[in-house]
């Protein structure tokens, strides 16, 4: 013997919009309350244009510093002690603000902070250290 269904043929369905409301509602808390993590980097100071001046005459101390440890300062060769003193004595007789480093990449980096530290003190706040290939 068979049994028989009584009923409706139709399949027992479960509603879903009440769960996508509240999907919808979580998504929206969590979008409101995220809280996004502000990246840290270096900060450029470029400089400004500025017509009313000429960069012509303007000359920037230059240092290269090889990979045997030779400092060359403006074209002359020193030693780390005597940085500072060179570097006053081109202030004295020239305006300007900025100090360029070119390192060879054999260079020891305690070498160039010196060289660095060196400038600073000399009264020169703008340095550019550059890596020569």
């Amino acid at each position: 013997m068979k049994k028989k269904r009584v009923g409706n043929d139709e399949e027992a369905g479960v509603d879903m919009t009440p769960m996508l409301d509240i999907v919808f509602i979580m998504l929206i808390f969590f979008i409101v309350t995220t809280t996004f993590v502000n990246e840290k980097g270096l900060f450029v100071k470029r400089p400004e244009p500025n017509q009313n001046q000429t960069n012509s005459n303007k000359k920037n101390v230059s240092v290269r510093i090889d990979e045997l440890g030779t400092i060359n300062l403006n074209g002359r060769i020193t030693d780390v002690e005597r940085v500072t003193a060179n570097v006053q004595t081109f202030l004295a007789e020239n305006i300007t603000d900025a100090a360029v480093i070119q390192a060879h990449p054999e260079t020891k980096h305690g070498l160039v902070v010196q060289v660095m530290d060196k400038i600073q003190e000399a009264g020169i706040a703008n340095l550019s250290v550059m890596v020569k290939e």
